[in-house]
């Protein structure tokens, strides 16, 4: 699938998001805002999540496959389109079949995440220009 830079890092903080909430011992139990832990991070900290997030999804997210977009909505995949890609991207994973059915999950969960935070997409052609320009 053919997505804008912006539309890559919407998708990657998306599902940064929910990831940096769970980190921590202390975050699970209080249940904090995905929201507010971000915000909370330094951006050192962001860039160190963003940067193991991004060798995990964006792979990913270019594999899959390329569907019609109407303006103004987001991209829709089927649950085996997203297994599809997340299998094909994936590699050897150490540690036998268990170890890479959860990595699989877990990949896949992340997928949708980021899928869910993209923005609608937007028609260049129906933007309006001022005519003070």
């Amino acid at each position: 699938m053919r997505f804008t830079e912006h539309e890559l890092t919407v998708a990657l903080t998306a599902a940064a998001k929910p990831v940096a909430a769970s980190r921590g011992r202390g975050l699970r139990k209080s249940r904090q805002d995905p929201d507010e832990v971000w915000n909370g991070l330094s951006g050192y900290e962001r860039y160190q999540l963003l940067d193991a997030l991004g060798g995990q999804l964006l792979p990913a997210l270019v594999a899959l496959p390329d569907v019609e977009v109407a303006s103004g909505t987001r991209p829709t995949f089927t649950d085996d389109q997203v297994l599809a890609a997340v299998e094909e991207t994936l590699g050897d994973v150490p540690g036998g079949r268990v170890r890479r059915k959860v990595v699989v999950a877990a990949r896949v969960a992340l997928v949708k995440a980021a899928l869910a935070g993209l923005p609608p997409r937007s028609d260049p052609d129906a933007l309006q220009v001022p005519d003070s320009l």
